[in-house]
């Protein structure tokens, strides 16, 4: 039914089919159901090229309050493209002060070859007119005016007459899909912020740019998803922080994605991927028909 990956999960290789020998039989089903979606959406992203000539690679802009797991979610992204755990995006240091545009690396060898999807982190929403990114920023960065590098103040808003902007930006510098970060650990957001949100999403919707939210550290925030992540959604407590979220920013449900993110695994987790892969598949999708009518 599928064309040959280059990766691909079975029962029969990994740590995960070798738990499932002397199990019920309706357990194996479930396994084996998780195991071709993931294969599905693996491979949906491996094969995927935009068919608008003008894109070279689909742009994803990662938002939202500090702490969210936006670099994280990249980290976590590369880790289940190249089968292992990989750190490509600063968490901690002065680059997420930088629009910083990550590839993510498709396999080994050289020369080296990467995915036609990129995505762009900053830093986060805070309280303060001084301090975090601004939201001007964020919408001068959703049109394209943005250079690489840039290093953002949070004290003064980027201007046409700075170095860091983009004068003249291509279709491939604009961003074609939004995407809001937040973590499920996360305290009642701040009216301050939620107003930055509202106002970065006016103009993603004025530019007709598609957007969702991915919600993470989901183990951590609930017991019984921690215990097992696939009762990611059979958590009421996850339900409804997903659902006040959707309520206080205007995302309906059905675009907000619950992830975990990679962060002391030291092998690949058929949960953990399955998840990631679904949030990854629909920014690709989203982006892709945004693209399109560009």
């Amino acid at each position: 039914l599928f064309k040959p990956v280059s990766r691909c999960y079975t029962m029969k290789s990994g740590h995960r089919g070798a738990l499932l020998h002397g199990c019920h039989p309706v357990l194996v089903v479930v396994a084996l159901s998780v195991i071709q979606s993931l294969n599905r959406d693996l491979q949906y992203v491996q094969e995927y090229r935009p068919e608008n000539g003008d894109i070279k690679h689909l742009r994803i802009l990662l938002y939202g309050p500090v702490g969210g797991g936006k670099s994280s979610f990249i980290n976590s992204v590369s880790t289940v493209m190249r089968g292992r755990t990989t750190i490509p995006a600063a968490t901690l240091d002065v680059c997420v002060f930088q629009y910083k545009t990550h590839q993510i690396r498709k396999g080994r060898g050289n020369p080296k070859t990467f995915y036609p999807f990129v995505f762009n982190d900053m830093m986060g929403l805070e309280e303060g007119s001084d301090s975090g990114v601004r939201a001007d920023d964020i919408k001068l960065a959703m049109k394209g005016h943005v250079i690489e590098d840039h290093k953002f103040n949070p004290a003064c808003p980027l201007s046409d007459e700075d170095p860091g902007y983009n004068q003249t930006p291509s279709p491939d510098d604009r961003v074609h899909v939004l995407v809001c970060v937040i973590s499920a650990n996360s305290s009642e957001i701040k009216e301050p912020i939620l107003q930055k949100m509202s106002s970065i999403r006016e103009t993603a919707r004025d530019l007709g740019i598609p957007q969702m939210a991915i919600v993470t550290n989901i183990d951590t925030a609930c017991g019984e998803i921690e215990k097992d992540l696939k009762n990611v959604y059979k958590s009421k407590h996850l339900r409804k922080k997903m659902k006040d979220f959707s309520s206080a920013v205007g995302i309906p449900m059905n675009c907000i994605c619950p992830v975990k993110n990679y962060s002391d695994e030291l092998e690949i987790d058929d949960d953990v991927d399955s998840l990631i892969l679904s949030a990854l598949r629909l920014m690709i999708h989203f982006g892709d028909d945004f693209i399109e009518d560009m």
